[in-house]
């Protein structure tokens, strides 16, 4: 059986901040991460070829049969049957991008160094679906969302709707132990898949496409446009259009959140709401990483990118196209800066570090209330975080 090795490529530094906790194929989008869409074609042993730091919570793992996949590229059907198709020594190339490879053990660090020397190339021409900035994972939600619904219904029989809902359209899968009572429900405008035991609570009304996750709960009258994933254990409520909340994120309350992303293990406070559209209309910028500056996005509507346990007070503002690192803290009146770095506290009245024994505390009381654990090696990650993000604390 191949051992599939999913590794990060050029894009990572593009995707910070959400790629600051986890390898790029880690990333959330549609109905599950990226790494297990391809693990529901290519069953077996996964691992990871990410950063150091992060290599101690996500190992690699080598096989004599290994079989490389570029952690930012979606899966299609076509995609699936070349690389299917691929023998050893064979690697997947589309304009000079490594896309994919299989080779054995000793292969496998030549060929992530891009030494493809002794390889046979695979060239490609035919459109591919890749994540290479935040902004893709909202803007790519609607695909992914109908590619998930097809594959995981496939020759699988919903759960009944109970009839204090109303539905609109046939294209709703329900699987056991979920709940949903007086709600609305349109899936002419896209699929809506409800997961294992989650719950959408009454007079929520919804429109697809839309996945809720395992556990997560919909709140009472909340508004939820498509495309939107609400990933597993998540509480949300309020308005939300085209958002994708990782896992164990909350935005419990009232308030707007649209085209935006939200980390894992954050909390948006009551009538938090961010603009995603420019007063004149004009193309969203947002901070960019690797070039440490802003850059287009070519989008008209761009809202909000959270990294992971990160937190915004009651009533708080959010300009269009606005960028927070990990563990950051934000509150109080008026709209803070477009960037915001990891580990800051504050908000538009000024911001200052927010300590990494602070933090640590706040990360084990929320992680508690999911059942779980903030421990070392978490605990190391978030560190070298803090350590790293340190440049952009210049308050």
């Amino acid at each position: 059986m191949k051992q599939v090795i999913f590794f990060d490529g050029e894009d990572r530094e593009n995707l910070l901040p959400l790629t600051y906790t986890r390898p790029v194929a880690d990333l959330t989008i549609g109905a599950s991460t990226i790494a297990h869409k391809w693990m529901r074609q290519f069953p077996g042993s996964f691992s990871y070829h990410t950063v150091d730091y992060l290599q101690e919570k996500f190992p690699l793992k080598k096989s004599e049969d290994n079989l490389l996949i570029l952690g930012s590229l979606l899966p299609d059907s076509q995609l699936i049957s070349i690389i299917k198709t691929l023998q050893p020594g064979d690697v997947l190339i589309k304009n000079n991008v490594l896309l994919a490879a299989r080779c054995n053990y000793s292969e496998v660090d030549q060929i992530l160094n891009n030494n493809l020397h002794n390889c046979k190339a695979i060239v490609i021409d035919s459109e591919i679906t890749k994540i290479s900035y935040p902004w893709d994972l909202f803007s790519l939600n609607d695909k992914a969302i109908r590619y998930d619904y097809q594959d995981l219904t496939q020759g699988l029989v919903s759960q009944k709707l109970s009839p204090s809902n109303t539905l609109i359209g046939d294209q709703l899968f329900i699987e056991e132990g979920a709940k949903i009572e007086a709600s609305i429900i349109n899936t002419q405008t896209g699929p809506v898949y409800i997961a294992k035991d989650a719950e959408i609570m009454e007079g929520s009304m919804i429109r697809g496409p839309f996945y809720l996750g395992a556990h997560a709960q919909i709140k009472m009258g909340a508004k939820i446009y498509g495309a939107t994933t609400v990933a597993e254990d998540c509480r949300v409520g309020g308005e939300v259009f085209n958002t994708v909340f990782f896992p164990r994120s909350s935005k419990a309350h009232d308030g707007f959140l649209g085209n935006s992303v939200i980390g894992e293990w954050c909390n948006l406070g009551a009538d938090t709401n961010n603009s995603n559209l420019k007063n004149n209309y004009a193309m969203v910028r947002m901070w960019n990483y690797p070039s440490g500056k802003f850059v287009h996005t070519n989008l008209q509507f761009a809202g909000l990118i959270v990294g992971d346990h990160s937190k915004s007070g009651i009533n708080t503002m959010f300009n269009t196209g606005t960028v927070i690192g990990v563990s950051a803290n934000i509150f109080g009146a008026g709209f803070p800066r477009n960037f915001i770095p990891s580990y800051s506290w504050g908000g538009a009245q000024g911001m200052e570090e927010y300590g990494l024994k602070k933090a640590f505390e706040t990360a084990e009381i929320v992680m508690k209330r999911r059942n779980r654990v903030l421990d070392d090696v978490e605990k190391r990650i978030l560190e070298h975080i803090f350590n790293l993000s340190a440049v952009y604390r210049k308050f």
